[in-house]
């Protein structure tokens, strides 16, 4: 077993769950949405899902077959974003839900990129190397960018998903939502790019822990189930592009 970082870990043991769960549900889990109900061999791609996240996170722990598995759960990444994300966007180009959509599999191409470019070294080319990583991190921007701007959209919601203990809670979705569109151009503009890959990082797991976290202990519907579960894979994915930044971009 290899494992590189937290961030590393914690991505690995997130697509073994992901594909875990999708068979043992026997169809599409939490973080693989957009598919349309009347889409031809709907169930079998359920299970290829699965399939690809288990075998990807297995992968990704095993040195030998980490370059090969990073490079595969990438392209399947970037597959799903063309055939199910970026419809949607065209159907609707003005849905801050739509851009949101396609900034979730955005921030989880960044991790399995920098996965690639730390398993690869750094061999010349548009997915490997120091160019890679640019690219994997402007990638994690823009789905930042988008996860703030729909703090504002869906303002009503922002606000009623802080926790009540917790006093302003307009303002803490303003700050949050904020936070998530600096931090995105940050990263993008390189400027602080790394004290605003960590900063991401932590804001989304504390989301995931006051959040998600007591919805799940309290027994949450399908639909919290799933937003719980996104709310994870996105999680881990920050970290690992968190961890690109202390040098275990090469592994």
């Amino acid at each position: 077993m290899h494992i590189a970082g937290f961030g590393h870990a914690s991505f690995a043991a997130t697509m073994i769950a992901l594909g875990v769960m999708g068979l043992i549900k026997g169809g599409f889990v939490g973080f693989w949405t957009g598919v349309p109900q009347n889409l031809p061999a709907r169930t079998a791609l359920a299970y290829v899902c699965a399939v690809v996240s288990l075998g990807s996170g297995v992968g990704l722990l095993w040195r030998p077959t980490a370059a090969v598995a990073s490079r595969v759960l990438l392209a399947f990444l970037a597959l799903w974003m063309l055939l199910f994300r970026v419809p949607l966007v065209l159907r609707a180009p003005t849905s801050s839900g739509m851009w949101w959509a396609c900034g979730e599999i955005a921030v989880m191409m960044a991790a399995a990129w920098v996965l690639v470019v730390g398993f690869t070294g750094d061999r010349p080319g548009f997915v490997t190397g120091d160019k890679g990583l640019r690219i994997a991190r402007m990638l994690y921007g823009f789905g930042l960018i988008t996860f703030g701007v729909a703090h504002f959209t869906f303002l009503e919601r922002t606000v009623g998903m802080v926790p009540r203990w917790l006093p302003w809670h307009l303002g803490w979705a303003y700050f949050t939502g904020g936070a998530l569109i600096a931090a995105g151009v940050a990263i993008i503009a390189r400027v602080f790019g790394r004290l605003a890959a960590r900063l991401s990082a932590w804001e989304l797991t504390l989301f995931t822990l006051l959040v998600w976290i007591p919805i799940v202990a309290a027994g949450p519907d399908a639909s919290q189930w799933n937003e719980f579960v996104d709310s994870w894979v996105l999680t881990a994915a920050a970290w690992v592009v968190a961890d690109s930044y202390r040098g275990l971009a090469r592994f």
